[in-house]
Protein backbone atom coordinates (compact mmCIF):
# COMPACT_ATOMS: atom_id res chain seq x y z
CA UNK A 1 0.00 0.00 0.00
CA UNK A 2 2.17 2.39 1.15
CA UNK A 3 4.79 1.48 -2.39
CA UNK A 4 1.90 1.96 -4.21
CA UNK A 5 0.99 5.45 -2.46
CA UNK A 6 4.59 6.34 -3.47
CA UNK A 7 4.74 5.62 -6.80
CA UNK A 8 1.68 7.66 -7.45
CA UNK A 9 3.13 10.65 -5.51
CA UNK A 10 6.35 10.59 -7.61
CA UNK A 11 4.10 10.36 -10.54
CA UNK A 12 1.61 13.44 -9.86
CA UNK A 13 4.85 15.14 -8.55
CA UNK A 14 6.06 14.79 -12.51
CA UNK A 15 3.14 15.12 -13.97
CA UNK A 16 3.20 18.54 -12.05
CA UNK A 17 6.76 19.38 -13.61
CA UNK A 18 6.12 18.14 -17.19
CA UNK A 19 2.92 20.55 -17.14
CA UNK A 20 4.64 23.19 -15.57
CA UNK A 21 6.98 23.16 -18.09
CA UNK A 22 5.18 23.02 -20.90
CA UNK A 23 2.88 25.75 -19.75
CA UNK A 24 5.81 28.43 -19.65
CA UNK A 25 7.13 26.97 -23.30
CA UNK A 26 3.63 27.11 -25.45
CA UNK A 27 2.38 30.20 -23.44
CA UNK A 28 5.29 31.80 -22.56
CA UNK A 29 4.54 31.78 -19.11
CA UNK A 30 7.21 33.75 -16.62
CA UNK A 31 7.87 32.06 -13.83
CA UNK A 32 9.02 34.00 -10.62
CA UNK A 33 12.13 32.60 -8.83
CA UNK A 34 10.15 31.19 -6.30
CA UNK A 35 8.11 29.14 -8.82
CA UNK A 36 11.37 28.32 -11.11
CA UNK A 37 12.43 27.39 -7.51
CA UNK A 38 9.69 25.34 -7.02
CA UNK A 39 9.70 23.53 -10.19
CA UNK A 40 13.38 22.83 -10.01
CA UNK A 41 12.66 21.09 -6.28
CA UNK A 42 10.00 19.58 -7.94
CA UNK A 43 11.84 18.42 -10.67
CA UNK A 44 14.56 17.28 -8.67
CA UNK A 45 12.44 15.37 -6.06
CA UNK A 46 10.33 13.35 -9.30
CA UNK A 47 14.16 12.30 -10.74
CA UNK A 48 14.39 14.41 -13.47
CA UNK A 49 17.61 15.57 -13.18
CA UNK A 50 18.50 17.75 -16.73
CA UNK A 51 15.47 19.66 -15.94
CA UNK A 52 16.47 20.30 -12.84
CA UNK A 53 19.83 21.58 -13.76
CA UNK A 54 18.54 23.16 -16.24
CA UNK A 55 15.71 25.37 -13.62
CA UNK A 56 18.62 25.35 -11.39
CA UNK A 57 21.21 26.95 -14.27
CA UNK A 58 18.89 29.90 -14.52
CA UNK A 59 18.11 30.35 -11.17
CA UNK A 60 22.07 31.07 -10.93
CA UNK A 61 22.77 33.28 -14.05
CA UNK A 62 19.85 35.36 -12.30
CA UNK A 63 21.80 35.16 -8.36
CA UNK A 64 25.24 33.39 -8.31
CA UNK A 65 24.07 33.62 -4.26
CA UNK A 66 20.92 31.92 -4.62
CA UNK A 67 21.85 29.38 -2.06
CA UNK A 68 18.66 26.41 -2.57
CA UNK A 69 19.57 26.90 -6.25
CA UNK A 70 23.12 25.57 -5.88
CA UNK A 71 22.06 23.04 -4.01
CA UNK A 72 19.80 21.63 -6.40
CA UNK A 73 22.27 22.52 -8.95
CA UNK A 74 24.63 20.69 -7.20
CA UNK A 75 22.28 17.40 -6.49
CA UNK A 76 21.66 17.21 -10.44
CA UNK A 77 24.75 17.61 -11.43
CA UNK A 78 25.75 14.76 -9.56
CA UNK A 79 23.07 12.62 -10.69
CA UNK A 80 24.08 13.78 -14.35
CA UNK A 81 27.67 12.41 -13.16
CA UNK A 82 29.20 16.05 -13.53
CA UNK A 83 30.71 16.13 -10.50
CA UNK A 84 33.19 18.26 -10.84
CA UNK A 85 30.39 21.37 -11.39
CA UNK A 86 28.28 19.11 -8.07
CA UNK A 87 31.37 19.99 -5.76
CA UNK A 88 31.94 23.69 -7.17
CA UNK A 89 28.02 24.38 -6.49
CA UNK A 90 28.27 22.54 -3.00
CA UNK A 91 31.50 24.21 -1.62
CA UNK A 92 29.98 27.86 -2.85
CA UNK A 93 26.72 26.86 -0.85
CA UNK A 94 28.81 25.98 2.19
CA UNK A 95 30.19 29.31 1.84
CA UNK A 96 27.20 31.04 1.77
CA UNK A 97 25.75 29.00 4.43
CA UNK A 98 24.78 31.13 8.06
CA UNK A 99 23.17 28.96 10.10
CA UNK A 100 23.80 24.85 11.33
CA UNK A 101 21.24 23.97 9.46
CA UNK A 102 22.49 25.77 6.05
CA UNK A 103 25.68 24.64 6.93
CA UNK A 104 24.51 21.32 7.52
CA UNK A 105 22.48 20.59 3.96
CA UNK A 106 25.69 22.39 2.26
CA UNK A 107 28.09 19.39 3.78
CA UNK A 108 25.41 16.58 2.95
CA UNK A 109 25.15 17.74 -0.54
CA UNK A 110 28.98 18.19 -0.63
CA UNK A 111 29.91 14.70 0.64
CA UNK A 112 26.68 13.29 -2.07
CA UNK A 113 29.31 14.84 -4.51
CA UNK A 114 32.65 13.40 -3.45
CA UNK A 115 31.09 10.00 -2.25
CA UNK A 116 29.94 9.48 -6.08
CA UNK A 117 32.78 11.00 -7.54
CA UNK A 118 34.57 7.89 -5.53
CA UNK A 119 36.60 10.44 -3.06
CA UNK A 120 34.93 8.58 0.00
CA UNK A 121 37.60 9.73 2.56
CA UNK A 122 36.52 13.57 2.28
CA UNK A 123 33.20 12.43 1.87
CA UNK A 124 34.04 11.27 5.57
CA UNK A 125 35.20 14.34 6.29
CA UNK A 126 32.27 16.38 5.36
CA UNK A 127 29.98 13.97 6.86
CA UNK A 128 31.81 14.60 10.34
CA UNK A 129 31.22 18.46 9.38
CA UNK A 130 27.50 17.50 8.83
CA UNK A 131 26.98 15.94 11.81
CA UNK A 132 28.80 18.80 14.01
CA UNK A 133 26.26 21.28 12.23
CA UNK A 134 23.34 19.49 12.38
CA UNK A 135 20.51 21.13 13.91
CA UNK A 136 19.19 18.29 16.01
CA UNK A 137 19.85 15.15 17.19
CA UNK A 138 17.93 13.41 14.54
CA UNK A 139 20.08 14.86 11.50
CA UNK A 140 22.91 14.37 13.66
CA UNK A 141 22.07 10.23 13.45
CA UNK A 142 21.31 10.99 9.46
CA UNK A 143 24.96 12.27 8.86
CA UNK A 144 26.53 8.92 11.01
CA UNK A 145 24.44 6.69 9.13
CA UNK A 146 25.81 8.08 5.57
CA UNK A 147 29.09 8.11 7.44
CA UNK A 148 28.84 4.49 8.20
CA UNK A 149 27.48 3.85 4.55
CA UNK A 150 30.55 5.34 3.07
CA UNK A 151 33.22 3.89 5.18
CA UNK A 152 31.71 0.38 4.36
CA UNK A 153 32.43 1.12 0.69
CA UNK A 154 35.81 3.07 1.62
CA UNK A 155 39.13 1.17 0.35
CA UNK A 156 40.92 3.56 2.64
CA UNK A 157 40.27 3.06 6.39
CA UNK A 158 42.09 5.49 8.75
CA UNK A 159 42.25 5.65 12.86
CA UNK A 160 43.86 8.49 14.31
CA UNK A 161 44.96 8.39 17.93
CA UNK A 162 45.85 11.74 20.39
CA UNK A 163 46.74 11.91 23.97
CA UNK A 164 48.24 13.45 27.06
CA UNK A 165 48.93 11.62 29.97
CA UNK A 166 50.78 12.97 33.07
CA UNK A 167 52.44 9.90 34.67
CA UNK A 168 54.48 9.32 37.81
CA UNK A 169 56.82 6.72 36.31
CA UNK A 170 57.51 7.13 33.03
CA UNK A 171 60.90 5.64 32.60
CA UNK A 172 59.07 2.51 34.90
CA UNK A 173 61.66 3.37 37.53
CA UNK A 174 62.49 0.81 40.69
CA UNK A 175 59.94 1.27 43.57
CA UNK A 176 62.74 0.43 46.01
CA UNK A 177 65.35 2.38 47.17
CA UNK A 178 68.45 -0.27 46.19
CA UNK A 179 68.70 -3.58 45.14
CA UNK A 180 70.78 -6.99 45.97
CA UNK A 181 73.35 -8.32 43.66
CA UNK A 182 74.25 -11.97 44.14
CA UNK A 183 77.66 -13.21 43.09
CA UNK A 184 78.29 -16.52 44.54
CA UNK A 185 78.68 -16.61 48.32
CA UNK A 186 78.74 -12.51 48.14
CA UNK A 187 76.15 -10.24 48.37
CA UNK A 188 75.94 -6.42 47.52
CA UNK A 189 73.73 -3.68 47.49
CA UNK A 190 73.17 -1.34 45.05
CA UNK A 191 71.70 2.23 45.84
CA UNK A 192 68.73 2.90 43.05
CA UNK A 193 69.24 6.72 42.09
CA UNK A 194 68.64 9.05 38.72
CA UNK A 195 66.90 7.36 36.33
CA UNK A 196 66.51 3.92 38.02
CA UNK A 197 63.91 5.42 40.25
CA UNK A 198 60.81 6.69 39.43
CA UNK A 199 60.43 9.74 37.04
CA UNK A 200 57.19 11.51 36.64
CA UNK A 201 55.68 14.01 33.50
CA UNK A 202 53.92 14.19 31.17
CA UNK A 203 53.58 11.48 28.56
CA UNK A 204 52.33 12.42 24.63
CA UNK A 205 51.27 10.06 22.07
CA UNK A 206 50.03 10.12 18.70
CA UNK A 207 49.56 7.04 16.18
CA UNK A 208 47.51 5.99 13.19
CA UNK A 209 46.12 3.30 11.75
CA UNK A 210 45.40 2.57 8.58
CA UNK A 211 44.95 -0.23 5.91
CA UNK A 212 44.24 -0.22 1.81
CA UNK A 213 41.66 -2.36 0.86
CA UNK A 214 42.90 -3.85 -2.32
CA UNK A 215 40.25 -6.96 -3.03
CA UNK A 216 36.72 -7.45 -1.69
CA UNK A 217 34.34 -10.21 -1.93
CA UNK A 218 30.89 -11.10 0.20
CA UNK A 219 32.39 -13.02 2.27
CA UNK A 220 36.51 -12.22 1.82
CA UNK A 221 38.55 -8.98 1.87
CA UNK A 222 42.39 -8.33 1.22
CA UNK A 223 44.15 -5.25 3.11
CA UNK A 224 47.36 -3.87 3.11
CA UNK A 225 47.67 -1.64 6.70
CA UNK A 226 49.97 0.48 8.43
CA UNK A 227 50.71 1.50 11.96
CA UNK A 228 52.48 4.35 13.28
CA UNK A 229 53.33 5.37 16.74
CA UNK A 230 55.30 8.35 19.13
CA UNK A 231 55.53 8.55 22.46
CA UNK A 232 57.56 11.48 24.08
CA UNK A 233 57.89 12.51 27.66
CA UNK A 234 58.34 15.80 29.25
CA UNK A 235 59.95 15.96 32.70
CA UNK A 236 58.27 17.14 36.08
CA UNK A 237 60.72 19.46 37.98
CA UNK A 238 60.47 17.11 40.76
CA UNK A 239 61.93 14.55 38.11
CA UNK A 240 64.56 17.28 36.39
CA UNK A 241 65.51 17.37 39.91
CA UNK A 242 66.62 13.62 40.65
CA UNK A 243 68.37 13.32 37.48
CA UNK A 244 69.87 16.73 36.01
CA UNK A 245 71.33 15.50 32.87
CA UNK A 246 67.77 13.09 31.78
CA UNK A 247 65.17 14.35 29.13
CA UNK A 248 61.95 13.09 28.26
CA UNK A 249 62.86 12.28 24.87
CA UNK A 250 65.57 9.71 26.43
CA UNK A 251 62.09 7.94 27.13
CA UNK A 252 60.37 8.77 23.56
CA UNK A 253 59.52 5.64 21.53
CA UNK A 254 58.40 5.00 18.32
CA UNK A 255 57.37 2.11 15.88
CA UNK A 256 55.89 1.46 12.33
CA UNK A 257 54.41 -1.76 10.30
CA UNK A 258 53.73 -2.54 7.79
CA UNK A 259 51.07 -5.24 6.67
CA UNK A 260 49.12 -7.93 5.11
CA UNK A 261 45.86 -8.61 6.14
CA UNK A 262 42.86 -11.53 5.07
CA UNK A 263 39.67 -11.86 6.85
CA UNK A 264 36.92 -13.68 5.92
CA UNK A 265 33.31 -14.47 6.97
CA UNK A 266 33.01 -18.68 8.19
CA UNK A 267 30.79 -21.17 10.11
CA UNK A 268 27.18 -20.24 8.32
CA UNK A 269 28.04 -16.14 8.68
CA UNK A 270 28.34 -15.95 12.24
CA UNK A 271 32.28 -16.61 12.80
CA UNK A 272 35.09 -14.62 11.23
CA UNK A 273 39.03 -15.49 10.27
CA UNK A 274 42.00 -13.72 10.27
CA UNK A 275 45.44 -13.72 9.03
CA UNK A 276 48.17 -10.86 8.65
CA UNK A 277 51.88 -10.80 8.75
CA UNK A 278 53.74 -7.31 9.74
CA UNK A 279 56.73 -6.15 9.26
CA UNK A 280 58.21 -3.83 11.39
CA UNK A 281 60.75 -1.28 13.48
CA UNK A 282 60.96 0.84 16.52
CA UNK A 283 62.87 2.91 18.56
CA UNK A 284 63.72 3.76 21.96
CA UNK A 285 65.62 7.56 22.87
CA UNK A 286 66.29 8.27 19.53
CA UNK A 287 68.17 4.90 18.83
CA UNK A 288 66.92 1.64 17.08
CA UNK A 289 65.43 -0.94 19.19
CA UNK A 290 64.78 -3.55 17.39
CA UNK A 291 63.33 -5.04 14.07
CA UNK A 292 60.68 -7.89 14.12
CA UNK A 293 58.64 -9.87 11.61
CA UNK A 294 55.17 -10.81 12.99
CA UNK A 295 52.40 -13.85 12.26
CA UNK A 296 48.90 -14.26 13.41
CA UNK A 297 45.96 -16.34 12.88
CA UNK A 298 42.47 -15.69 15.02
CA UNK A 299 38.74 -16.61 14.90
CA UNK A 300 35.68 -15.08 16.20
CA UNK A 301 32.79 -16.77 16.43
CA UNK A 302 29.06 -15.33 17.49
CA UNK A 303 27.18 -17.34 20.42
CA UNK A 304 23.48 -16.88 21.02
CA UNK A 305 22.59 -14.14 23.75
CA UNK A 306 24.66 -11.27 22.87
CA UNK A 307 28.09 -14.02 23.73
CA UNK A 308 30.95 -14.40 21.66
CA UNK A 309 34.37 -16.07 21.33
CA UNK A 310 37.92 -14.84 19.98
CA UNK A 311 40.43 -17.02 19.42
CA UNK A 312 44.11 -15.44 18.46
CA UNK A 313 47.71 -17.34 18.36
CA UNK A 314 50.52 -15.09 17.11
CA UNK A 315 54.19 -15.76 16.97
CA UNK A 316 56.91 -12.98 16.58
CA UNK A 317 60.59 -13.00 15.48
CA UNK A 318 62.69 -10.22 17.23
CA UNK A 319 66.44 -8.87 15.53
CA UNK A 320 67.35 -6.85 18.03
CA UNK A 321 69.64 -3.94 17.70
CA UNK A 322 70.51 -2.70 21.23
CA UNK A 323 68.93 -6.17 22.85
CA UNK A 324 69.24 -9.30 22.33
CA UNK A 325 67.11 -11.39 19.32
CA UNK A 326 64.14 -13.02 20.49
CA UNK A 327 61.34 -15.51 19.57
CA UNK A 328 57.74 -15.11 21.02
CA UNK A 329 54.96 -16.94 20.56
CA UNK A 330 51.40 -15.84 22.58
CA UNK A 331 47.77 -17.07 22.67
CA UNK A 332 44.92 -15.41 23.35
CA UNK A 333 41.21 -16.70 23.98
CA UNK A 334 38.59 -14.04 24.79
CA UNK A 335 35.15 -14.34 25.92
CA UNK A 336 32.68 -11.59 25.43
CA UNK A 337 28.84 -11.44 27.59
CA UNK A 338 26.35 -9.09 28.59
CA UNK A 339 25.21 -9.07 32.03
CA UNK A 340 21.14 -9.05 33.14
CA UNK A 341 21.65 -5.54 34.41
CA UNK A 342 22.67 -4.13 30.87
CA UNK A 343 26.46 -4.33 31.25
CA UNK A 344 28.80 -5.72 29.09
CA UNK A 345 31.47 -7.55 29.84
CA UNK A 346 35.09 -8.66 28.03
CA UNK A 347 37.65 -11.08 29.90
CA UNK A 348 41.04 -12.65 28.15
CA UNK A 349 43.34 -15.13 28.85
CA UNK A 350 46.90 -14.74 27.82
CA UNK A 351 49.70 -16.89 27.47
CA UNK A 352 52.90 -16.08 26.13
CA UNK A 353 56.72 -17.44 25.96
CA UNK A 354 59.95 -15.48 24.59
CA UNK A 355 62.91 -17.96 23.40
CA UNK A 356 66.63 -15.47 23.14
CA UNK A 357 69.99 -15.40 22.51
CA UNK A 358 70.34 -14.31 25.86
CA UNK A 359 69.07 -16.37 28.98
CA UNK A 360 67.85 -13.97 31.06
CA UNK A 361 65.52 -12.22 28.39
CA UNK A 362 64.06 -16.20 28.04
CA UNK A 363 60.04 -15.60 29.96
CA UNK A 364 56.74 -17.64 30.21
CA UNK A 365 53.80 -15.34 30.88
CA UNK A 366 50.08 -15.68 31.91
CA UNK A 367 47.82 -12.86 32.11
CA UNK A 368 44.07 -12.22 32.77
CA UNK A 369 42.43 -9.31 31.59
CA UNK A 370 38.65 -7.90 32.40
CA UNK A 371 36.59 -5.13 31.29
CA UNK A 372 33.01 -4.14 32.29
CA UNK A 373 31.06 -1.33 30.21
CA UNK A 374 28.39 0.25 32.89
CA UNK A 375 24.80 -0.12 31.65
CA UNK A 376 24.23 3.43 33.19
CA UNK A 377 26.25 6.98 32.57
CA UNK A 378 28.31 8.33 35.52
CA UNK A 379 28.10 11.78 35.44
CA UNK A 380 26.74 11.22 32.07
CA UNK A 381 29.58 9.32 30.14
CA UNK A 382 30.50 5.84 29.35
CA UNK A 383 32.09 3.78 32.13
CA UNK A 384 34.36 1.20 31.49
CA UNK A 385 36.32 -0.57 34.70
CA UNK A 386 39.32 -2.67 33.82
CA UNK A 387 41.27 -5.18 35.34
CA UNK A 388 44.80 -7.05 35.05
CA UNK A 389 46.85 -9.39 36.14
CA UNK A 390 50.07 -10.83 35.00
CA UNK A 391 52.44 -13.72 35.87
CA UNK A 392 55.94 -13.68 34.28
CA UNK A 393 59.04 -15.61 35.12
CA UNK A 394 62.43 -15.49 33.62
CA UNK A 395 64.73 -18.14 33.38
CA UNK A 396 67.53 -16.45 34.64
CA UNK A 397 68.91 -12.70 36.20
CA UNK A 398 71.92 -11.02 36.10
CA UNK A 399 70.93 -10.33 39.54
CA UNK A 400 71.69 -13.34 40.94
CA UNK A 401 68.02 -15.83 41.09
CA UNK A 402 65.68 -16.14 38.21
CA UNK A 403 63.35 -13.27 38.05
CA UNK A 404 59.44 -13.57 39.34
CA UNK A 405 57.14 -10.71 38.33
CA UNK A 406 53.79 -10.26 39.65
CA UNK A 407 51.70 -6.97 37.87
CA UNK A 408 48.01 -5.99 38.75
CA UNK A 409 46.38 -3.20 37.34
CA UNK A 410 43.31 -1.37 37.00
CA UNK A 411 41.56 1.54 35.34
CA UNK A 412 38.58 3.61 34.82
CA UNK A 413 37.76 5.02 31.43
CA UNK A 414 34.79 7.29 30.48
CA UNK A 415 34.21 8.20 27.46
CA UNK A 416 31.91 11.86 26.93
CA UNK A 417 29.53 10.79 24.06
CA UNK A 418 27.21 13.55 25.24
CA UNK A 419 30.44 16.49 24.41
CA UNK A 420 30.84 15.80 19.88
CA UNK A 421 33.03 18.04 18.14
CA UNK A 422 33.02 16.74 14.55
CA UNK A 423 32.11 13.72 15.21
CA UNK A 424 34.94 12.78 17.91
CA UNK A 425 34.33 12.48 21.64
CA UNK A 426 36.82 13.57 24.74
CA UNK A 427 38.10 10.37 26.75
CA UNK A 428 39.70 10.46 30.48
CA UNK A 429 41.07 7.49 31.62
CA UNK A 430 42.56 6.84 35.14
CA UNK A 431 45.00 4.24 35.69
CA UNK A 432 47.41 2.62 38.03
CA UNK A 433 49.95 -0.35 38.09
CA UNK A 434 51.71 -2.55 40.77
CA UNK A 435 54.76 -4.85 40.25
CA UNK A 436 55.90 -7.05 42.84
CA UNK A 437 59.06 -9.02 42.02
CA UNK A 438 61.50 -10.97 43.84
CA UNK A 439 64.21 -8.77 42.57
CA UNK A 440 63.91 -4.71 43.99
CA UNK A 441 65.05 -3.49 41.04
CA UNK A 442 61.92 -4.43 38.64
CA UNK A 443 59.80 -3.40 41.66
CA UNK A 444 57.22 -0.44 40.42
CA UNK A 445 54.52 1.40 41.20
CA UNK A 446 52.71 3.48 38.53
CA UNK A 447 49.49 6.02 37.86
CA UNK A 448 48.28 8.17 35.28
CA UNK A 449 45.68 10.23 34.28
CA UNK A 450 45.12 10.22 30.25
CA UNK A 451 42.91 12.93 28.14
CA UNK A 452 42.49 11.72 24.50
CA UNK A 453 40.12 11.28 22.03
CA UNK A 454 38.00 9.05 19.77
CA UNK A 455 35.33 8.70 16.91
CA UNK A 456 31.80 8.86 18.08
CA UNK A 457 30.83 6.55 14.56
Amino acid sequence: MLRAVAKLTGAVTLCLVVGLSALAEEKKVTLSPDELREAAALALRAGDAPRAYAFSEALLQRDETDRTALLIHSRSARDLGRYHVAKASARSAWKLAETDEQKFSSSMVMAQALSSDGKRTYAQLWLRRAAHHAPNEQMSQIAARDFRYVRARNPWLTQLNFSVTPDSNINNGSAERSSFLYRGPWVRETVHSGTARPLSGVEYSLGVNTRYRFAETGTRAHDLTFYGQYRTYTLSSEAKAQAPSATGSDFAFGEYMLGYAHKGINLDRRGEYRLSGRVGQNWYGGDEYSRFFRLSGGQFFRLKEGRSVRVRVSGERLFGVTRSDADTVRTDFSYSFPLPTGAAVWTNLTLAKSDSTVEIDDYQAVGLQAQVELAKPVFGATALIGLSAQDKRYDASVFGPPRQEETVAASFTLIFRQIDYYGFNPTMRISGSNTDSNINRYKAKRFGVNFGIQSAF
